[in-house]
């Protein structure tokens, strides 16, 4: 099984990253780093929760350990925890069992506004080192501004600057995925087909009718 989470780590540490989002290294310290991104999207707050709340629809697959982000849920209370089932892989020999995956636990749920959790993502799994992510929602004109921030902090094996760039990155690509699921506030809308409908001579009344309500 491909550890998805290490060969992302090393690819950006490497250099190698794409910044999909609005995202930022806010701050950092001897053992610690704060990331911070937003998006704006065009749905109402309780849309944004609804979505939030199923990451097995927005979370990028190769940001997990399993390789899919349909493994991916997440309990939205105090207690909770965004988890992953991890399929076992069946043999000759048998079926093999499943495994799992616990990447953060909920911490604080405010449906609508504020949703926490704590844990050491991705590679941070590994360390001493924790997380908290927040994660709030305010209502603007025309949809929902999503705030999204993560401060790590205590000891790990990583150079700050490298590891910060590398979550951040990653962290930038989550938010992404659920701004795309929900439609970016301000998107340019799909234009109109103005396209005549084609007629041909011959058509009877009943055709051309047909025709000129499959135009509309």
């Amino acid at each position: 099984m491909a550890n998805r989470f290490f060969l992302a780590a090393a690819l950006l540490l490497g250099g190698v990253a794409t910044s999909p989002a609005t995202a930022e290294v806010v701050s950092t310290s001897g053992d610690g780093f704060v990331t911070r991104a937003t998006a704006e999207v065009a749905a109402e707050p309780l849309a944004v929760w609804l979505a939030l709340i199923k990451p097995a629809e927005w979370w990028n697959s190769e940001h997990t350990w399993s390789g899919d982000a349909a493994n991916m849920i997440l309990t939205p209370q105090a207690g909770g925890c965004l988890c992953e089932t991890i399929p076992g892989d069946d043999s000759e020999e048998g079926f093999a069992m499943d495994g799992s995956a616990h990447h953060a636990t909920v911490v604080q749920a405010f449906p609508l506004r504020v949703l926490r959790l704590r844990g050491g993502l991705g590679p941070l799994q590994g360390e001493p080192a924790t997380g908290i992510l927040t994660v709030t929602l305010k209502e603007i004109d025309g949809g929902t501004r999503i705030l999204w921030e993560y401060n790590v902090g205590g000891p790990m094996r990583y150079e700050i600057a490298g590891i910060a760039g590398a979550v951040d990155d990653v962290m930038s690509q989550q938010l992404a995925g659920l701004r795309d699921r929900l439609g970016a506030l301000g998107a340019a809308a799909p234009a109109p087909d103005n396209t005549e409908p084609q007629i041909a001579p011959e058509a009877t009344l009943e055709e051309q009718i047909d025709a000129l309500g499959d135009g509309e």
